[in-house]
């Protein structure tokens, strides 16, 4: 198995991508420590890896809140010995729809400041007991976009050019204590969109716009991260999985 041994924490673990990354971890062997604002949500969860014979526990953390992150990280260490893989799958509020001369501040700045916010807090936490341990991994969403493409998403893309910039200073000063962080790139999951008017003209667009004619499903993400944060990966850091179907090109 991938992940045996090892202790993962997964940030936003009650959403469609968050549980199928836990999941896939639990899966490969990995104690999942699984959090997010929803009890519900994130014993659903749990209840699904442990009846597949897996190991999970829930706490009800927000990823916003510095002190909440840094007790939770503090206590899983303490408890498991160790913490050896964050993900970070917290949803990002956004305003999609409306040109950028038209848009509040506040709606531009929603994506860019919960992305970088809770990255930050929770790959801080991570980062102080990795540093003791003398290894781990940091995982995250990010990824460059076609500007064309991306037209009218306010803020997001911008939060995710953000990230990518997070990952390579993080990368650079945490690898020399045998630290790794790297982000996943999909260009869109269809099964990660919510149900409403215009779900489908979505996902149709994000389908098209791949070279293989399909995009990447929850499952493929799971199998995708799970290789992220094993030994196998060893030596990626500083890096990006592209695993958009070749919707993203570069």
């Amino acid at each position: 198995m991938l992940l045996e041994g090892k202790n993962a924490v997964i940030y936003g673990a009650g959403g469609a991508i968050g549980g199928a990354v836990a999941r896939t971890f639990a899966r490969e062997g990995a104690t999942v420590f699984l959090t997010g604002r929803t009890r519900e949500k994130l014993d659903a969860v749990a209840d699904e890896i442990r009846d597949a014979g897996g190991a999970a526990e829930t706490a009800q953390v927000d990823a916003l809140d510095e002190r909440s992150v840094d007790e939770h990280a503090d206590a899983v260490a303490a408890r498991a010995g160790s913490l050896d893989v964050s993900f970070n799958l917290i949803t990002q509020p956004a305003v999609h729809g409306t040109p950028l001369h038209e848009m509040a501040l506040a709606d531009f700045m929603a994506s860019i400041d919960t992305a970088l916010r809770t990255l930050f807090i929770t790959a801080r936490a991570a980062a102080r007991h990795m540093i003791r341990q003398r290894s781990g991994a940091i995982l995250a969403f990010g990824g460059a976009g076609d500007p064309l493409r991306d037209y009218y998403i306010g803020g997001t893309q911008v939060a995710f050019e953000a990230v990518e910039t997070m990952r390579r200073q993080y990368a650079t000063e945490l690898g020399a204590h045998g630290v790794r962080f790297v982000t996943l790139r999909t260009g869109g999951i269809p099964e990660s969109v919510p149900d409403f008017e215009g779900r489908d003209r979505i996902v149709e667009g994000i389908e098209k716009m791949t070279l293989l004619r399909r995009a990447a499903t929850l499952a493929d993400v799971g199998e995708a991260a799970a290789f992220a944060a094993s030994d196998r990966a060893r030596t990626m850091t500083a890096a990006t999985i592209n695993i958009s179907c070749g919707a993203l090109l570069d």
